[in-house]
């Protein structure tokens, strides 16, 4: 279902942003062997910035917070279970000239979730923190990540 928010936000200089009142995405997060792990989108070779890894994630509508587009995203692309989720902080990770933001929502399970892709998603993993790096990361996500890892520990 498309929402109110879908859309193109251009800024001067011509980058465009997805989502015409911003957009959230979810880093969801759970200890796995020892160790703490994320759960990345391996994003479809069609969308925007395809064939990288990024966080379920996408346009604001108008009525919504990040938080709730964030989770209402992850369901949507993920499967995720709204009901499991904790919510700890949010952080807008980056900032347009437009005025156009995205906002991490970073939240955690006691333990992985089963995820279930939709068309917009590759594959959907739950990496260890340590090999987010290893991966071809979205280059939104990717500037964001170092900041974002030492706000999980």
């Amino acid at each position: 279902m498309r929402g109110d928010g879908d859309g193109w936000v251009f800024d001067p200089d011509g980058a465009r942003y997805w989502g015409r009142y911003g957009a959230a995405g979810l880093l969801l997060c759970t200890p796995v062997d020892q160790t703490l792990a994320v759960l990345l989108q391996h994003r479809a070779v069609w969308s925007h910035q395809g064939d990288t890894w990024g966080l379920p994630g996408g346009a604001l509508d108008s009525h919504e917070t990040a938080v709730d587009a964030a989770i209402r995203e992850a369901e949507e692309e993920a499967g995720i279970d709204h009901t499991a989720v904790e919510v700890l902080e949010t952080e807008v990770t980056h900032e347009a000239v437009s005025g156009w933001t995205y906002t991490t929502v970073i939240a955690r399970v006691p333990e992985p979730l089963s995820t279930t892709a939709n068309g917009e998603s590759a594959e959907l993993r739950w990496v260890p923190v340590d090999q987010v790096d290893s991966l071809p990361l979205h280059p939104g996500f990717g500037r964001a990540w170092p900041q974002l890892r030492h706000r999980l520990r």
